[in-house]
């Protein structure tokens, strides 16, 4: 079963409560916003060009707060950025309130959304290795990782019973207003951390300590430091081959009222992968007893790819639900494997950029595989864009283990923590 050894230490618990809290809420806003825009638009490209809204954010701000993590405090860090996401979803409720129904206020709402999360993401998973000890990262990860797929299970469930219960301009109202409150537990969590200042790097033999630089030079020797470890090209690589390919939830909206007859069907559609997360994560204790986490990334994309591909040709909302959530188990360890490949391989003085670049992979990809699904279902069909991408990611995820088996070699220097 899962281990839950990092929740004795307090200060993890509290982000974890915080974290699981927020999440929650945000999956109203995540169903929200698509349904709203499908309702507005009944275009299935317009629900993909969401993606892309929150991509270009994500890309600058997410290497930008990156590198912002490494020299300001990360505390004060999560903070600002939790007011920008904070100010958005109030600004999400008042356009719903007020009637506006205008697409493109959409796509800029959530670009501004994005582009808090992007700020704070890199800063808020690169405190993980500081407040609990290194063994217990994995663990510490997969109860993160749990707890906002639980969030992920229940938040589309409510936002779906919401929709059913409401006409959708009343539900999505009742939805975004739902997480901004329930985003004020965040603020708690955050305000209860201690400081956690930068950490300068040391000096060597052959170069001086690292002047910290939240600008472009920040940022490039975070990079300049990436495209020198393979193992961590490798993991961000096949990350994006899983998403990019394989993420049909940009089609959820137009399944759901095509071929389910609306409603509920929705939040069963969002809420399923978080739903086999959530499986994954309470039966995860193995995941920390692997030594070969590199193979165990590769095989879990691979099983992901599949899933989807076959959750595309199902007929049965439950059946389509069911195959949804293998893929979400095997999303689950995929996440913690890479989360925890990256955390140990960069030292504390560039973790934070490097979390930064790992935000707008694991952000990004989506976001693209949204575009990708929508404007291929356009284009040919929701089916071929459903199955095909899930089959292709599959299919990619071995090649690139295949022709570059670093990541299939790698197993972590620092042996698991015992089982106590």
């Amino acid at each position: 079963m899962i281990d839950t050894r990092p929740l004795s230490v307090p200060t993890f618990r509290r982000t974890w409560i915080g974290n699981g809290a927020s999440f929650f809420g945000f999956q109203f806003t995540a169903v929200a916003v698509p349904v709203q825009m499908f309702a507005i638009t009944g275009s299935p490209t317009w629900v993909g060009l969401l993606g892309v809204a929150g991509l270009v954010p994500l890309l600058i701000f997410g290497l930008w707060g990156g590198a912002a993590a490494d020299v300001v405090d990360r505390r004060r860090l999560l903070l600002t950025s939790s007011v920008i996401t904070w100010v958005t979803t109030l600004a999400l409720l008042a356009q719903a309130v007020g009637g506006i129904r205008s697409p493109h206020l959409l796509l800029a709402l959530t670009a501004i959304q994005a582009a808090g999360f992007a700020v704070s993401s890199p800063a808020r998973q690169s405190i993980v290795p500081r407040i609990v000890p290194e063994p217990l990262v994995p663990a510490a990860n997969t109860l993160n990782y749990t707890a906002t797929t639980a969030g992920g299970v229940l938040g589309p469930l409510a936002a779906g019973l919401i929709m059913g219960i409401w006409s959708t301009d009343a539900g999505v109202e009742v939805a975004y207003a739902l997480d901004a409150l329930l985003f004020t537990v965040t603020f708690w969590a955050t305000w209860k951390l201690p400081a956690i200042p930068p950490v300068i790097s040391p000096a060597s033999s052959s170069a001086p300590p690292e002047k910290p630089s939240v600008g472009l030079r920040g940022i490039a020797v975070g990079l300049k430091f990436l495209v020198t470890q393979p193992v961590l090209l490798l993991s961000f690589a096949v990350d994006l081959v899983a998403m990019v390919f394989a993420m049909p939830r940009a089609l959820f909206p137009a399944v759901a009222e095509e071929q389910f007859g609306g409603g509920s069907a929705v939040g069963w559609l969002y809420s399923a992968i978080a739903i086999g997360a959530m499986i994954g994560g309470l039966t995860s204790g193995w995941i920390g007893r692997v030594r070969r986490q590199g193979l165990a990334l590769i095989a879990a994309v691979v099983v992901w790819g599949l899933a989807i591909g076959l959750s595309g040709l199902a007929d049965s909302l439950w059946l389509m639900v069911a195959l949804l959530a293998v893929a979400g188990m095997a999303d689950l360890v995929s996440a913690v494997y890479r989360q925890t490949i990256m955390q140990t391989f960069a030292p504390d003085h560039l973790r934070g950029r490097l979390q930064g670049v790992f935000t707008v992979v694991v952000a990004g990809g989506p976001r693209l595989g949204d575009l990708r699904a929508g404007a291929t279902a356009d284009l040919a069909s929701v089916s071929t864009s459903w199955v095909g991408g899930g089959l292709v990611a599959a299919g990619l995820a071995v090649v690139l283990g295949l022709t570059s088996p670093a990541l299939i070699r790698y197993r972590p220097e620092q042996a698991p923590a015992d089982d106590r």
